[in-house]
C-alpha cells in the first residue's frame, strides 16, 4: 500500500500540473504522429546526414528500414566523470551495427567541472551552464532523423540539463548511460579534516594537495554523494537507467557490457514495435515524486531542489519546495554517504546498492510502482542487480564484445547497515532535506549531514557580500564567536548563483571550536556540503529586495531547521524603514559573466528552479 502521504501529495502535483502537462503532452502526441523522420528528407538533406559515414552505414540510411541512434555526448578529456565516455561512441556504433542499425553522435554539450570552478569567476557560470545544455541537447536533436537517444552525462548541471533537453524530444525513447565512480580514495573524512588544518594554516599547501590527488585520483564521477552521484540516482530511480549500472565503476567488463546491454535494449524495442518507450510517457508526475523519495531517503544534493524543479516542469510538471517538505516529513533516511557519513558511494554499492534501496522504498510504499521505465512496466527490474554472465559474450565484430550481463535479485539483508539500512531501521525516520520558512523568506538546508545539536542555532549576523570576505575575516580572527554568516548578493539574478563550497572548511573548524555558527544565502552550497547547517537558495533574492539585502551587522537571527524556522529579529516596522534606505544591491561580475548579462533578466528563482525557460500554459 502507498503511504498515505506519498499519495497526498502526487495527487495535488498532478492536480496542479493538469494544464501544463497536458500541453507538454499534446506536444509530444503530435509529434508521435509523424511519419518516420528520415523518409520526409530531401536527398540534399539525407546526403548532409550520411557524408561521413561508412559506405554501409550509408546504404542503411538510404533504405531508411532500421533505426538510427543518437548519441548526445559530454566527453571531455579534463573531467574525470567524463572521460571514460571517449570510448562509448564506438562501442554504441559497433553494438548497433550488430542489429544492422546505425549511431551518429548528433552533438557534444559542455561538461565545467564545480570542483575546478569553486570559488573562482568560473562559478558563476556553473547554474547558467544547465540551461545551456539543455539547449544544446535541443539543437543536435532538432536534426530530426534520429529514432532513438543516448544521453552520456554525469555530473552536476550536466545530467539536469540533458534531460531538460530531451523532453522536448520526448516522443523518442531516451535512454541516459552512466559513466560509473572512480574506485575508492582516501577515507572522505581524513580530506575533510586536512581541508579544515589547511584553513586553520597548520599544513601546507603542498600537503593539502597531496591529500585532495589522493582522494580525486582517476577516471570515475568523485566518490561521495554530492550533485553528480545523486544525479545518477536520480536517473536510476526514475528509470531512465538500466537497473543497478549507476555505480558500476568505468574502464570494467561489467560497466561496458551494461552499455553494450543499453543498446541491444533500445534496438530491441525499436525493431520488435518500430517503437521504444517514449521519454515523455516515463518521465510522469509519478516518476518525479519518485526522484523526489529518492532524493529525500538518501540526503541527496540540495541541488537538486532547484534541478528537480527545473527537470519536472520541462515535462509539464509542477513541483514545490513544499512539496519535498511534505515527503521529507515521513520518507525515511535510508542511506549514510559522505557528507553524511563516512562512506561513499562504492561502499554503497557494495552493500546493496540501488537495487536494494528501491525494493526497500517500493515494499515499504514509498514509491510508485505503476510507471514506465526504458525497460518497461514498473520497477521489479529495478530490484535486481547486474552481475557478468561469463558464459556468454556479446559479438559486435569480428571479435569478442563486452561480457553479456545477467540481472539477479539483490542480497535480502544489507551487507553493511552503517551505509544502507532497511525501512524498518532507518537512520532517521525523515528524509534528508528541509524547507525553512519566516519572515526572512524561504530557504531549504541538509539536515542528514547535521548533528542534531547544531541543527538549532540562534546569534548575531555577520553580513558578507562574497566567501572571500567571510575568508578573509576568519584568517584575521573577527570570527571566533558565535555568528550566524549571511552571504547575499549570490543568487541566480545577481550572479549566477555559484556555490559557496569555500565557506565549508572554514565554518566547520569554528564549529569545531565550540562556536554556535550558521549559513544564510540566497547562494548555493555544494553538494558535497555538510556537518554546518546552511540556509541556501534563499528566495527570494537580495538584488529583487529579498530580506536578506536588509540584513545589518549584529541582527539576530534564527535558524530553527526541526522546525522549519529561518527568523530574523527585527520588527516590522524597522524593516520598513530599512526598506526606505535600502540601496542598490552591487552586481559585479567575474571574468565571461558578462558574455550571458543577458540571462540575470530573464532567470526565474531558485524555488523555481532558476530557469530560462517557462511551462507552455
Amino acid at each position: 500500500m502507498l503511504h498515505p502521504r506519498i499519495q497526498e501529495v502526487t495527487e495535488r502535483v498532478i492536480e496542479r500540473s493538469k494544464a501544463t502537462r497536458q500541453a507538454y503532452l499534446a506536444r509530444i502526441q503530435q509529434a508521435k504522429k509523424q511519419t518516420r523522420v528520415r523518409a520526409g528528407l530531401g536527398c540534399g538533406n539525407l546526403a548532409h546526414v550520411m557524408a561521413a559515414c561508412s559506405s554501409s552505414d550509408k546504404a542503411r540510411l538510404k533504405e531508411d528500414e532500421q533505426p538510427n541512434l543518437a548519441i548526445i555526448n559530454s566527453y571531455n578529456d579534463m573531467l574525470s566523470a567524463h572521460e571514460p565516455y571517449k570510448e562509448y561512441p564506438d562501442l554504441i556504433k559497433a553494438v548497433a551495427n550488430k542489429f544492422d542499425a546505425t549511431a551518429q553522435v548528433a552533438g557534444g554539450v559542455p561538461a565545467m567541472c564545480d570542483g575546478v570552478t569553486q570559488g573562482r569567476d568560473g562559478m558563476e557560470l556553473s547554474l547558467f551552464s544547465r540551461d545551456v545544455i539543455a539547449m544544446s541537447t535541443a539543437v543536435a536533436l532538432s536534426h530530426d532523423v534520429f529514432d532513438g537517444v543516448f544521453c552520456l552525462g554525469v555530473c552536476d548541471k550536466i545530467v539536469p540539463g540533458l534531460l531538460i533537453g530531451a523532453l522536448s524530444f520526448g516522443h523518442l525513447p531516451i535512454f541516459f548511460l552512466p559513466a560509473g565512480p572512480m574506485q575508492s580514495g582516501i577515507p572522505n573524512k581524513e580530506k575533510a579534516r586536512i581541508r579544515q588544518k589547511f584553513a586553520q594554516g597548520l599544513v601546507s599547501r603542498e600537503e593539502l594537495l597531496e591529500a585532495e590527488s589522493a582522494s580525486y585520483h582517476s577516471a570515475g564521477t568523485c566518490t561521495f554523494y554530492g550533485t553528480a552521484n545523486s544525479n545518477q540516482m536520480l536517473m536510476e530511480i526514475m528509470g531512465l537507467h538500466l537497473p543497478g549500472s549507476s555505480f558500476i565503476n568505468p574502464y570494467t567488463e561489467l560497466r561496458d557490457g551494461l552499455t553494450a546491454s543499453a543498446v541491444e535494449s533500445m534496438l530491441t524495442q525499436l525493431l520488435d514495435g518500430k517503437s521504444g518507450n517514449a521519454l515523455a510517457d516515463i518521465v510522469s508526475e509519478k516518476t518525479v515524486i519518485n526522484g523526489l523519495v529518492g532524493l529525500l531517503s538518501t540526503g541527496g544534493s540540495t541541488n537538486h531542489a532547484i534541478h528537480l524543479v527545473a527537470m519536472a516542469k520541462a515535462a509539464g510538471v509542477q513541483i514545490t519546495w513544499k512539496d519535498m517538505a511534505d515527503l521529507s516529513e515521513v520518507v525515511p533516511l535510508l542511506t549514510r554517504i559522505y557528507p553524511n557519513g563516512h562512506a561513499d558511494v562504492n561502499h554503497f554499492q557494495a552493500a546493496g546498492g540501488m537495487g536494494f534501496l528501491m525494493r526497500e522504498l517500493r515494499d515499504g510504499g514509498f514509491l510508485h510502482n505503476d510507471v514506465k521505465t526504458i525497460v518497461g512496466e514498473g520497477l521489479d527490474a529495478y530490484t535486481m542487480e547486474p552481475l557478468l554472465d561469463i558464459n556468454s559474450n556479446v559479438i559486435i565484430s569480428d571479435n569478442q564484445g563486452p561480457a553479456k550481463v545477467k540481472w539477479v535479485p539483490v542480497p535480502e539483508n544489507s551487507l553493511d547497515e552503517e551505509v544502507l539500512r532497511p525501512v524498518a531501521n532507518p537512520f532517521n525516520k525523515q528524509g534528508g532535506l528541509q524547507l525553512l520558512n519566516g519572515n526572512l523568506g524561504k530557504a531549504v538546508i541538509k539536515v542528514s549531514a547535521v548533528q542534531e545539536q547544531h541543527q538549532t542555532v540562534t546569534a548575531p549576523a555577520k553580513v558578507f557580500s562574497s566567501q572571500s570576505e567571510l575568508q578573509e575575516a576568519f584568517t584575521a580572527g573577527k570570527l571566533n564567536q558565535d555568528f550566524i554568516a549571511v552571504i547575499k548578493e549570490q543568487g541566480p539574478k545577481a550572479k549566477g548563483m555559484p556555490e559557496l563550497h569555500k565557506l565549508t572548511p572554514v565554518m566547520a573548524t569554528l564549529q569545531d571550536q565550540g562556536f554556535k555558527v550558521a549559513i544564510v544565502t540566497d547562494g548555493r552550497m555544494s553538494g558535497a556540503s555538510g556537518k554546518v547547517p546552511a540556509a541556501i537558495h534563499l528566495a527570494p533574492e537580495a538584488v529583487e529586495g529579498g530580506a536578506i539585502a536588509k540584513v545589518h551587522e549584529g541582527d539576530l537571527i534564527t535558524l530553527n531547521a526541526p522546525k522549519g524556522e529561518l527568523v530574523l529579529h527585527v520588527s516590522d516596522e524597522e524593516m520598513a524603514q530599512r526598506e526606505l534606505q535600502l540601496s542598490p544591491q552591487s552586481q559585479t561580475f567575474g571574468t565571461g559573466r558578462e558574455l550571458f548579462s543577458g540571462f540575470r533578466h530573464v532567470v526565474s528563482s531558485a524555488d523555481q528552479g532558476a530557469c530560462s525557460f517557462g511551462i507552455e500554459e
